[in-house]
């Protein structure tokens, strides 16, 4: 997506969407089992705000014993939940003309376009915000001060409590969202973004 102002506005005049999945899988043909997503408005978390769901799989039979011990997620959890199409509606009627931020957005990225594909509908090709991209640049500034550093480690976990960020509840769509969010502002303010052009 085109931002539609000629110059970049300032950062915190932009809405984002902290947006993380849970799926079956990291294959191409895996399902998404949740979304998660927590909105930043004016620089400011509004967790009130947030969206979060099941997703009832397409194909149950193909859940795995090993990724329930991932995520957590139990196949009965699923059977009442909405169906993708409708969760999609959700995600994008939430992102619209906002900024995703995603943690490794390649990951989520493939999984929204392809479920768009497979549902024939197009995706929303909102501008996206990855906190992977932001800890590169972070690192590269801290190697060319300290050349012998260590450089941050790029897991979400492990990448927040570097900045002092509380360990919170791994592989839960929403509070991987709300992770997400905290260390995208930790971030944007380590590196003094102060456009959204920064940021991108």
């Amino acid at each position: 997506m085109l931002w539609p102002f000629r110059k970049s506005p300032a950062w915190n005049e932009v809405n984002y969407w902290a947006l993380d999945l849970e799926t079956s899988g990291l294959e191409p043909s895996d399902q998404i089992l949740s979304v998660g997503m927590v909105p930043i408005r004016s620089g400011v978390i509004e967790f009130g705000a947030h969206y979060y769901s099941l997703v009832r799989p397409a194909r149950p039979e193909t859940l795995s014993i090993e990724g329930i011990k991932a995520h957590h997620i139990l196949p009965g959890e699923l059977e009442t939940a909405p169906p993708l199409a409708q969760v999609l509606d959700e995600v994008q009627r939430r992102i619209n003309r906002d900024v995703l931020v995603l943690h490794f957005s390649s990951i989520d990225l493939g999984f929204l376009k392809q479920s768009c594909r497979a549902l024939g509908r197009p995706w929303a090709k909102p501008l996206v915000v990855d906190t992977t991209v932001l800890l590169a640049r972070l690192n590269e500034r801290r190697r060319q001060l300290e050349p012998y550093s260590r450089p941050y480690p790029s897991a979400l976990g492990a990448a927040r409590a570097i900045f002092g960020l509380p360990g919170h509840l791994e592989h839960h769509a929403l509070w991987d969202a709300l992770a997400t969010a905290e260390l995208f502002l930790a971030l944007r303010h380590r590196l003094q973004a102060q456009t959204l052009h920064q940021l991108t």
